[in-house]
């Protein structure tokens, strides 16, 4: 297969174009983070500028905006969590992008539940396959964006994608993200802002 797809190149690459400096890394994980506090308010935001950053100890950054409803939370709180959707939650995923949780509450809106971690005090998402508690140890302003660092604490995945004690992406059936647009583990299922409904 890899001698097929080399053949499929072509001879001679062409010249490159300058083009303005962007962050044009694709594709990148889509997740539903909760952040806030389980005994007061809580929310979800879809984040795919996420990357692991560390194996040992396990560490996870995430990127957010100071403009965002949820930045408070992750600022003010211990920790948030990591909740791997599939991609039969594409409509949960996009909404959780485009709405804030100023006005309105993602869990009850969607109809998804929030469980108790055991670490942090932020909420994991009991629909997501896939969770993991990140307890907060660092915090780096970059820009646009501040950069949350966090360890590792927990990991949980419901049976059905696990095999032989590891979970298995393909039975989780994760999103991506490209630039714009969605993709599962092949192909394109929707663009952002264009799979829930805006007016709810």
């Amino acid at each position: 297969q890899h001698e097929k797809s080399i053949r499929k190149m072509p001879k001679k690459m062409p010249d490159k174009i300058s083009l303005k400096p962007d962050v044009d890394l694709f594709p990148l994980p889509v997740v539903l983070v909760g952040c806030g506090n389980m005994s007061g308010g809580i929310n979800i935001i879809t984040i795919s500028w996420i990357g692991v950053i560390c194996s040992s100890p396990p560490m996870i950054g995430i990127s957010v905006r100071p403009q965002r409803h949820s930045h408070r939370l992750l600022m003010e709180t211990d920790g948030w969590t990591v909740n791997i959707p599939t991609e039969y939650q594409l409509y949960e995923t996009d909404f959780c992008g485009t709405r804030s949780g100023k006005s309105i509450d993602k869990f009850s809106a969607l109809n998804l539940t929030p469980i108790p971690s055991r670490y942090i005090t932020a909420p994991m998402i009991k629909e997501c396959p896939v969770s993991m508690e990140c307890l907060k140890r660092n915090t780096l302003s970059l820009g646009s964006h501040d950069m949350f660092l966090g360890e590792v604490v927990a990991l949980y995945a419901v049976p059905d994608v696990i095999t032989d004690n590891e979970i298995d992406a393909g039975k989780v059936r994760p999103m991506t993200y490209n630039i714009w647009d969605y993709w599962n583990m092949g192909n394109n299922i929707g663009s952002f802002g264009k799979c829930s409904d805006k007016k709810g």
